[in-house]
């Protein structure tokens, strides 16, 4: 089937989204110039936060990271019918114009652009609540979460929670927050006196504000442990419990097992390894 730029990734669809696309097809025609090269672009986002929803039949809630505060990428994620995470947020400033990139209307001064033909009539312009305006509907659905990875951030935390109330989530990066304090990232903990009264004062103040909480939450070793993920539990409202990276970890793991073993068997066969 020949590319077709209306179609994008499409094109190397197979017959059905329970098979692979024809990826190496794919990115044969990209070596060879025919098409562009594969990136998650705005049109490979929209794709995943697509069938990500109806591949689950809406139990799974779609999530972006956007990779920084443009108020393009914002409205991009959002018009594909995910929530966001915005990382590195720092300043009052900079938690506005996330909020006003994010929103319809006057509420947080919204500036999210409304798109004519986004919302399909009679096919996705349905409000959730029929008594309602859609766009107020919309800014009332995908859920914005905000990253806090730096001291300053921290310290700003409660006039960011106390003049954009809207934030409907907040998560403590920790490993970024450690290395802009000059610390060891440590997988994001430590024992040191300044780390320790900046995690507790970011605490404090999402208690304060009584703010849901999200970030990583590891059950197994070697940077959780199923006690910890519990504890996590008891104070989280978002988890983050695996990554692509963890089971490559693993599977690394696995495999320098399985080699041990299978060169153990090797020596036994020669003679190397029998018992006296």
């Amino acid at each position: 089937m020949p590319f077709s730029s209306d179609q994008g990734m499409a094109a190397y669809a197979a017959p059905s989204l329970f098979q692979p696309h024809r990826a190496r097809q794919a990115i044969r025609d990209a070596h060879e110039k025919k098409i562009p090269p594969l990136s998650c672009n705005v049109e490979t986002m929209t794709a995943m936060v697509h069938e990500a929803a109806f591949m689950s039949g809406g139990r799974t809630i779609p999530f972006v990271r956007v990779p920084g505060h443009d108020h393009a990428a914002i409205g991009f994620a959002l018009d594909a019918g995910a929530s966001i995470v915005v990382p590195q947020v720092e300043t009052v400033g900079q938690a506005k114009h996330v909020l006003s990139a994010a929103k319809f209307g006057t509420r947080q001064n919204g500036t999210r652009s409304a798109p004519p033909f986004r919302l399909i009539p009679g096919i996705t312009d349905m409000a959730y609540d029929s008594t309602r305006d859609l766009h107020k509907c919309l800014n009332d659905q995908a859920a914005v979460m905000i990253q806090f990875e730096s001291l300053e951030g921290i310290n700003n935390l409660d006039a960011i929670l106390t003049e954009v109330p809207d934030i409907d989530i907040v998560w403590l990066g920790g490993l970024d927050c450690r290395i802009s304090m000059n610390l060891p990232g440590n997988f994001a903990s430590g024992d040191e006196p300044e780390w320790l009264a900046a995690r507790d004062k970011f605490m404090a103040t999402i208690k304060k504000h009584n703010k849901p909480y999200g970030g990583f939450a590891f059950g197994t070793p070697p940077i959780g442990s199923p006690e910890a993920l519990v504890k996590a539990a008891e104070s989280m409202s978002f988890m983050v419990v695996s990554s692509d990276v963890m089971h490559l970890l693993g599977a690394a793991s696995d495999l320098q097992v399985d080699r041990g073993a299978v060169g153990s068997v090797g020596k036994q066969q020669n003679g190397d390894d029998v018992d006296k």
